[in-house]
């Protein structure tokens, strides 16, 4: 299994856009109208909205791949670029996604490896991020990596508020 990590730049942009939506719309369309799928989708992976994030300077995006194929990718934040003010001190794991065919081959521990060597180089103190209380596979995921939860907070999908809940790790 050859698994390879590569930070994302501008050319990787209509890739960046076209793995988010699938990914995106693979994990939650079964859960969720297809109005308020497609009202996230247009707003959160617009070609000039993932443009803003990628040249965050505390915002930072890696593709993962697996026998020379993108399987997923990885989007952290420091800072300002947080979805929620967690301090200086902290980073968020604001998106871990993996495309269905790749799922169950550890490569979402690799992704979360790479957001833990990312903390470590900035100093952060705590990773942190938000998942969505239904999202049980996700939320066993995190448990199993050491993360509890610390909080909630709304997210929108569409018109319809739903809980994330605020999941949190202190780093040694």
């Amino acid at each position: 299994m050859d698994v390879k990590i590569k930070k994302c730049n501008r050319e990787d942009l209509p890739l960046l856009q076209e793995l988010s939506i699938e990914t995106f719309n693979d994990t939650f369309k079964e859960q969720n109208s297809p109005e308020n799928m497609k009202a996230y989708l247009e707003r959160a992976f617009n070609s000039k909205q993932l443009e803003r994030e990628l040249f965050n300077k505390s915002s930072e995006f890696f593709f993962v791949y697996l026998n020379n194929e993108v399987a997923g990718y990885l989007k952290v934040n420091t800072n300002d670029a947080q979805s929620e003010e967690m301090g200086e001190d902290s980073l968020e794991i604001e998106r871990i996604y993996i495309k269905s065919n790749f799922q169950k081959h550890g490569l979402g521990k690799y992704l979360f490896n790479k957001a833990i060597e990312i903390a470590v180089e900035h100093n952060k103190q705590k990773i942190w991020l938000g998942v969505w209380e239904k999202n049980e596979n996700a939320i066993a995921f995190y448990k199993k990596m050491g993360f509890v939860q610390t909080g909630t907070h709304s997210f929108y999908m569409g018109d319809e508020e739903q809980t994330d809940l605020i999941m949190t790790k202190t780093l040694l």
